[in-house]
């Protein structure tokens, strides 16, 4: 569509596009010139200065974060290392105290073994003693079942009991 120049009178109009018009070009030259001073003016003083506050803000604080991460991690290392530590030790105690529980143990059972070996000597030795007297009393009843049962044979055979005094002397004479 076609623009009207200007200065010229209404209903004249031109079929070049105003923007690509020579007629027109100091005035748009003019405030181009003036938008751009002035939005240069705003993004040079208004607008960057607080986008690079808010930026070097930011660094500031991420850089805090990171010294704190930093330290945590430090205190959080240091704590992992004393219960490491920490655990070990008790790992060691317990060890310990599982060898002295051991050995104690070992103590008491020895003391007990050896209690009870001398209980059994002693019970052996009693017995050895009984199995002894007993063989003894035995042997000596022996020796009289012999002479009684030497005496009942003779009696049968001959019809006559020897005396007492003469089977005792065969026993003898036999037993050496």
């Amino acid at each position: 569509m076609a623009q009207t120049p200007p200065g010229a009178p209404p209903g004249v109009t031109t079929g070049v596009f105003p923007p690509f018009d020579a007629a027109t070009f100091p005035s748009q030259l003019f405030w181009f010139t003036l938008t751009f001073g002035l939005l240069y003016y705003l993004m040079a003083y208004v607008a960057l200065p607080r986008v690079a506050g808010i930026i070097e803000e930011r660094g500031k604080r991420i850089a805090a974060d990171l010294q704190e991460a930093q330290r945590l991690r430090a205190e959080s290392e240091a704590a992992g290392a004393a219960y490491e530590k920490s655990l070990a030790e008790a790992r060691g105690k317990a060890k310990a105290i599982a060898q002295e529980t051991r050995d104690a143990l070992h103590g008491e059972s020895e003391a007990r073994r050896k209690v009870l070996e001398a209980e059994l000597a002693d019970r052996i030795a009693h017995s050895e003693e009984a199995i002894s007297a007993t063989t003894a009393q035995a042997m000596a009843s022996v020796r009289g079942i012999a002479a009684d049962t030497a005496t009942a044979i003779v009696e049968r055979l001959t019809g006559e009991a020897p005396a007492r005094e003469t089977v005792e002397a065969a026993l003898d004479r036999v037993g050496t």
